[in-house]
């Protein structure tokens, strides 16, 4: 392979002398310069004209809505049902719980009205069941009133007279305490003796304190089956009972007990009088 020639320039006699040297200005370079310069002044027209085009024209971008198509009709339509139909469901529901509700208290009014006829059956009940209690213990004194005439022997623990006395006064157990009743199925506690002695022919007076006055003077501690207790002063007694013997005795108590048989020991009396 041959080696390129290099071409070998003549130079001046004077060529090797660094001041004697005539740089020498490429003409591309020249020509370089000159076409930059002149694009970088062609270049700043431009901009210019562009920004004065641009501030004087402002510019506007126009956007498409989206057009309203089958589908989205559809689905629109489906969810105006489906809300018509969650209303609907909502009534529904609504129609159901106030008919629950109603059935509810019908049924709570149902089981008042029942528990108030059952109360009234058993008032009802109770009171035939009293009045049939009361006409058995008129029967019963009846009865009694007619032994005392015809029979002068009773098991009792004193005469024929007291045991009259005790006999009427137990048929009595069990009958209401008012106040200034007088029987025969309400008493108040001297109402009580003044008609237990009636039965042996005895007119007590009506209250207890001139009943506490009456017949002879007792001890407590000799008080005998038939005598007559008295609390509070003598003469001025509040109350008065029937000795009835074993330590017991036979009164109108109070509006709470009625007639009954209570134990001397709760309830001492003050004093006693025997008038048989």
């Amino acid at each position: 392979m041959k080696e390129p020639l290099v071409p070998v320039i003549p130079m001046s006699h004077t060529a090797h002398i660094r001041s004697h040297r005539k740089p020498r200005r490429s003409a591309t370079s020249s020509i370089a310069l000159r076409a930059g310069v002149a694009g970088g002044v062609l270049s700043m027209a431009a901009a210019g004209a562009s920004a004065s085009a641009s501030a004087a024209e402002p510019v506007t971008q126009t956007i498409e809505l989206p057009t309203l198509t089958a589908d989205l009709s559809a689905q629109v339509a489906q969810s105006a049902a489906a809300t018509q139909q969650a209303a609907a469901n909502y009534e529904l529901r609504a129609e159901r719980d106030a008919a629950a509700k109603a059935a509810t208290e019908a049924k709570k009014d149902l089981a008042e009205a029942k528990k108030k006829a059952e109360a009234k059956k058993k008032a009802a009940e109770a009171a035939r069941k009293a009045a049939a209690e009361r006409a058995n213990r008129s029967t019963e004194r009846a009865t009694l009133s007619a032994s005392a005439s015809t029979s002068t022997s009773v098991s009792a623990p004193a005469g024929g007279s007291v045991a009259t006395v005790i006999a009427f006064l137990k048929a009595q157990v069990g009958d209401a305490y008012v106040m200034g009743a007088t029987g025969p199925n309400a008493w108040d506690c001297s109402s009580l003796v003044q008609a237990a002695y009636k039965q042996v022919g005895v007119d007590l007076p009506r209250v207890s304190q001139d009943q506490s006055m009456a017949g002879t003077d007792v001890p407590l501690s000799s008080v005998q089956v038939g005598d007559i207790l008295y609390w509070g002063g003598k003469g001025s007694a509040y109350h008065v009972g029937v000795y009835i013997g074993d330590g017991q005795y036979l009164d109108a108590a109070n509006p709470s007990k009625g007639v009954v048989i209570q134990d001397l020991s709760g309830y001492p009396a003050s004093g006693a009088v025997r008038v048989l």
